[in-house]
């Protein structure tokens, strides 16, 4: 089955089509690229199909739909394409952000579902109109292809009301659905179930800290299969610093600070979003990379900006392994999890207290793999692995689409 990925933001569309054969397999990524510059000048396509043939196209890109049709056009290309006919694509899968609390799993696209997500857009302004836009458009396209919505924050669905809560008065849970939700679920969901399978354990009895690790960041509390809590809230700000995102901090200083710099709404916003986090810290870059070249020529603060990141997911590996009553396994995965041999040796190096015995001669220069990095008989085991959000979104869409 050929299932086509978008992931739509609000000026660009990544895709892939991806062949799979069963919601158990891998699958065959067939083609990938990414369409930039909607609603603006100069618009972009890349193409790249599995044999590394690319093709790149400039061309004013008015809108989603037109993005979505050059996409099927690069599909269809005799010279770069790899279909014959758009009747090869059996279904749909579209990144959503945000599903509210309406949506625990993903979902066939119905009416229904479209209100649903359109709802929620205002609990994700950035992300819930442009992932809307990519199923309007690809409904206007191909009509009689089925779709599916896979939500950020579905698998965050288990969490209790006591972690999902904040100590604000009820009555805004109530009216606005001021509550955490958490983001990266597919990410999480796909890494926990890789993770513990690499290591011989089935996830479902076990206690697992995923920590996703990139410019956006959060660490997630997995017991047998279920997520009981994460660290990014209503918002993605919340939780661990990231890239330019401030992460947790005091409310009172916030108002402080708003006061003081006599700063907007959309101000605030602006620099606990944009401004802050490594970039801020720092004043050099958002990019780990730059962070730890920089601190390795003895730049004071980005030293401060990369111990900060250490101890922020130190800190909630801890109280993880509290709030689920031990651990079992630790995973790295994203940008910085996956490449950051020094980060993962920082966090791991003081975790003997929680049953870790890290091996920090095979952690060096491991980049991109997926590989257990603690040593035989290790009580809590520490694995890096590869996330594929994409690949999750095409299984469930060939699972939902199979029981049509």
């Amino acid at each position: 089955m050929k299932i086509l990925v978008l992931n739509c933001g609000s000026s660009s569309i990544k895709y892939q089509l991806l062949n799979i054969e069963n919601a158990e397999n891998n699958a065959d990524v067939l083609a990938k690229g990414i369409v930039e510059r909607i609603g603006i000048t100069n618009g972009e396509l890349t193409h790249k199909t599995k044999d590394d043939k690319k093709h790149t196209l400039t061309t004013d890109i008015p809108d989603h739909t037109k993005g979505i049709d050059l996409i099927l056009e690069a599909l269809l290309s005799k010279e770069h394409g790899v279909i014959s006919s758009v009747d090869e694509i059996a279904a749909v899968g579209h990144r959503v952000a945000h599903g509210g609390q309406y949506f625990k799993e993903s979902a066939l696209v119905t009416k229904e579902v479209k209100e649903r997500i359109e709802e929620c857009i205002e609990l994700a302004p950035l992300h819930n109109p442009a992932n809307l836009k990519g199923i309007l458009a690809m409904e206007k396209l191909l009509p009689k292809v089925p779709q599916v919505a896979v939500f950020d924050t579905s698998f965050h669905q288990t969490m209790e009301p006591k972690a999902f809560l904040y100590g604000l008065p009820y009555e805004y849970y109530e009216k606005y659905q001021v509550r955490r939700y958490g983001f990266h679920g597919t990410s999480h969901k796909y890494v926990a179930k890789k993770a513990c399978k690499l290591v011989g354990w089935d996830w479902n009895d076990k206690k697992v800290i995923s920590c996703h690790l990139g410019n956006g960041a959060s660490v997630a509390a997995i017991k047998n299969g279920k997520s009981v809590d994460t660290s990014m809230g209503f918002t993605p700000v919340e939780g661990l610093m990231m890239g330019t995102r401030a992460g947790d901090l005091d409310l009172g200083a916030l108002l402080f600070i708003a006061e003081k710099e006599d700063l907007t709404i959309q101000d605030t916003n602006n620099m606990i979003n944009k401004r802050s986090g490594l970039q801020g810290v720092s004043g050099i870059s958002s990019d780990m990379r730059d962070i730890e070249k920089a601190a390795a020529e003895g730049n004071e603060r980005a030293q401060i900006a990369f111990d900060m990141f250490v101890y922020r997911v130190k800190k909630f590996i801890g109280s993880y392994s509290a709030a689920m009553g031990g651990v079992d396994l630790i995973l790295f995965t994203g940008g910085i999890g996956e490449n950051g041999c020094e980060m993962r040796y920082n966090v791991c190096k003081d975790l003997a207290y929680l049953g870790v015995d890290f091996d920090a001669e095979l952690n060096k220069g491991k980049r991109g793999v997926d590989l257990e990095l603690t040593k035989p008989g290790s009580k809590t085991k520490v694995v890096v692995v590869t996330t594929n959000e994409e690949l999750v979104i095409a299984q469930d869409t060939q699972r939902i689409v199979s029981e049509l």
